[in-house]
C-alpha cells in the first residue's frame, strides 16, 4: 500500500496540484492586499470618505455598563460590509481577468494544422469500378 501511495504521489499531476494550490494561496493574499490597502481606500475616498465598512442599521443598540463594560453587544446588520465584499470580489475578478489575460498573450498560438484533402470513398471507387466494367 505505501508503495501505491508513493507512486500515486510522486506523479506530476498530484505536484502540479500541489505547486497550484500554493500559488493561489499566495496570489490570492496579494489581490486581497491590493483590494483592501489600494482599491479600497481610492473607492472610500471617490466616495466622499466614506468607509463602506462602518455602515450598518441598528437593531438593538449595545448596553453598556455604568463601569463600561459591555453587557449585551449591539445587534447590526452591517451592509457596509457586504458591500466592501461585493467591491472586493468585483476587483478580485477584474485584477485576476488582466493576470489571465496577460498570460494568455504570453502563450504562443497553435499552429493550425490543415486537414488533408479526403479522396473518393470506397463507395465511389466501387461506382467508378463498376461503371468501368460496364463498359
Amino acid at each position: 500500500m505505501f508503495k501505491e501511495f508513493k507512486a500515486f504521489i510522486m506523479t506530476g499531476n498530484v505536484i502540479d496540484l500541489a505547486v497550484a494550490v500554493i500559488l493561489a494561496g499566495a496570489v490570492g493574499l496579494v489581490v486581497n492586499g491590493f483590494v483592501s490597502d489600494i482599491a479600497m481606500p481610492i473607492v472610500g475616498h471617490f466616495a466622499g470618505g466614506l468607509d463602506f465598512a462602518d455602515l450598518k442599521v441598528v437593531l438593538d443598540p449595545a448596553v453598556v455598563a455604568a463601569d463600561g463594560t459591555v453587557e449585551k453587544p449591539e445587534n447590526a446588520i452591517r451592509y457596509g460590509a457586504w458591500i466592501n465584499a461585493i467591491i472586493n470580489l468585483i476587483t478580485v475578478g477584474l485584477v485576476l481577468f488582466a493576470i489571465v489575460k496577460a498570460y494568455n498573450k504570453t502563450k504562443k498560438p497553435e499552429p493550425v494544422v490543415e486537414e488533408a484533402p479526403k479522396g473518393p470513398t470506397e463507395i465511389d471507387l466501387l461506382t467508378e469500378i463498376r461503371d468501368a466494367l460496364k463498359k
